[in-house]
């Protein structure tokens, strides 16, 4: 079996700290068969490392660590660095996250908070970064689609298997993602659904891909506060909007309270902190 195989077969059944340890010191082959005598349900046994892969590539790349693609900043992830990657736009993935910078924030977000979405994400693809969000509702897909209007570059950071979009009303503007140079990835094979785990471990991985987050308007407890907050534990630097005093950016509020975010009020001084 390949290793590309079983770090993809090792990826479906386990989180990459569960065996971290083991692969430090083993080939993904050996780990791999080790967990199989070791499953007394039968299930990873039933499983076929290669042929799986071989299916799954059919819609998108399994970029693992030992491939010239593989972006290197997901190495401070550290034991949660994951086993690989599934892609869509692979070769343009180290052009793309060598200044990566994200614009995230509310799903159902007022036209005034998604016109200061495309106003920093416009700002910061003319300055020659690569604009990363998550193809969501309201912020996200905006700063996606500001960032193509004027020919920049976008990262799609998707919490479920690319052969489907996230919503699933946007598969057009995946589509367009990867037709116009950018690219799309997520650490699910393709078929996995969105879940609550899926949607945190997108968070971690779309802030570990950045050098920056520009958080336009959160609520608390959100995926894009969990984004914030992993790109605050990686020491990426976090730029907030001010809050307007609503409860729909007491996300904003609370981290620059706390002193955790640099307040951010219009893109010029976006560019100038970045």
């Amino acid at each position: 079996m390949s290793d590309r195989a079983v770090l993809a077969a090792l990826s479906a059944h386990f989180t990459p700290d569960q065996v971290a340890a083991d692969l430090a010191r083993n080939s993904p082959t050996d780990v791999w068969q080790r967990r199989v005598r070791l499953d007394n349900t039968g299930r990873l046994a039933q499983y076929r490392p290669e042929h799986e892969l071989s299916n799954a590539q059919l819609s998108c790349r399994f970029v693992i660590p030992s491939d010239a693609q593989w972006p290197a900043a997901l190495g401070d992830l550290g034991p949660d660095c994951p086993l690989g990657l599934w892609a869509r736009g692979h070769d343009r993935l180290p052009e793309l996250t060598a200044s990566t910078v994200v614009v995230t924030g509310n799903r159902m977000a007022s036209a005034e908070v998604t016109d200061r979405a495309k106003a920093f994400a416009t700002a910061v693809a003319e300055a020659g970064h690569t604009v990363a969000a998550t193809l969501a509702y309201g912020v996200d897909a905006h700063a996606h689609q500001a960032a193509e209007l004027i020919g920049g570059t976008t990262l799609a950071v998707l919490p479920r298997g690319l052969d489907r979009a996230y919503p699933h009303t946007h598969a057009a503007l995946l589509n367009s993602i990867t037709e116009n140079g950018g690219a799309a990835v997520s650490l699910c094979r393709p078929g996995t659904a969105t879940s609550g785990a899926t949607l945190r471990a997108g968070a971690a991985l779309l802030a570990a891909l950045s050098r920056a987050v520009i958080l336009i308007e959160a609520l608390d407890h959100t995926e894009s506060l969990r984004t914030a907050e992993a790109a605050i534990a990686l020491k990426r630097t976090l730029l907030a909007v001010p809050a307007d005093g609503g409860i729909r950016s007491e996300g904003n509020a609370r981290l620059l309270a706390e002193h955790q975010a640099l307040p951010c009020p219009d893109p010029a001084r976006a560019l100038a902190l970045l």
